[in-house]
């Protein structure tokens, strides 16, 4: 079974403003977008469990033209807190990697 690591060409996170986090999967080839858009494995009850927040909260969006998937949700900490563990939001993308996609 593949992962979205796998299957995408670059997978990164980084801030969207100081309270945001946004999350790029990108991919260079259709058909391994389509699988990983179509299994649906990046969707908010995935991104709720694993970055712990509310799935209401959490913007998925497929953009097929571009062969890419976008997410963004609050982060925990804002941006340069003192709880704030990775100023630039650049280290948050690891957990999608994991992801298994069947088929």
């Amino acid at each position: 079974m593949a992962t979205l690591g796998d299957l995408a060409k670059l997978v990164r996170s980084k801030n969207a403003g100081p309270f945001w986090l946004t999350i790029d999967v990108m991919f260079d080839d259709a058909d391994a977008y389509r699988r990983a858009r179509d299994a649906e494995i990046i969707n908010r009850a995935a991104i709720a469990r694993l970055y712990h927040c509310n799935p209401a909260d959490i913007i998925v969006v497929n953009h097929d033209a571009a062969l890419a998937i976008k997410v963004s949700f609050p982060r925990p900490q804002s941006s340069g807190s003192k709880l704030d563990s990775d100023v630039y939001g650049g280290q948050q993308y690891a957990p999608l990697l994991g992801l298994e996609i069947s088929g």
